[in-house]
């Protein structure tokens, strides 16, 4: 059974996006393969995001912020949008992809705390729904 690609698209892809991509490599990654990207990508991942995923003791290595056009050609079995930008940006794909909008707040310039809040509430619900729908 080959895995499925779920893709987590925001504007930035710089914190909530890429929570989620780790959150569900980490989760799922078994069965289920997380990409994020952005539609206005940033130059890093926000060092609130990396924080809050190495309080979990899960790795950022390998996390950077992607252009969508970058990934547009991959095979997608789910797209999750989760801010409200990137679902009124989010592309047209070569092929129908079921997709998902499920925001979340944006903690940049906020305390750790915020950051670990909004980790907490993406593998409580993008998580859960991935596993819903994906297997």
């Amino acid at each position: 059974m080959s895995k499925k690609t779920v893709l987590i698209l925001c504007t930035g892809n710089s914190c909530r996006s890429q929570m989620a991509e780790a959150l569900v490599n980490h989760d799922l990654g078994e069965h289920v393969h997380a990409i994020s990207a952005g539609t206005r990508p940033q130059p890093n991942v926000a060092e609130g995001a990396i924080a809050a995923l190495q309080n979990l003791g899960i790795s950022a290595d390998g996390l950077y912020p992607k252009d969508i056009d970058a990934i547009i050609d991959q095979t997608i079995d789910l797209v999750i949008t989760v801010c409200d930008n990137a679902k009124e940006a989010c592309p047209v794909f070569p092929r129908a992809i079921p997709n998902l909008h499920m925001p979340f707040h944006d903690p940049h310039g906020e305390p750790l705390d915020s950051f670990i809040a909004v980790r907490d509430e993406i593998r409580t619900r993008l998580v859960a729904e991935v596993a819903n729908r994906l297997l």
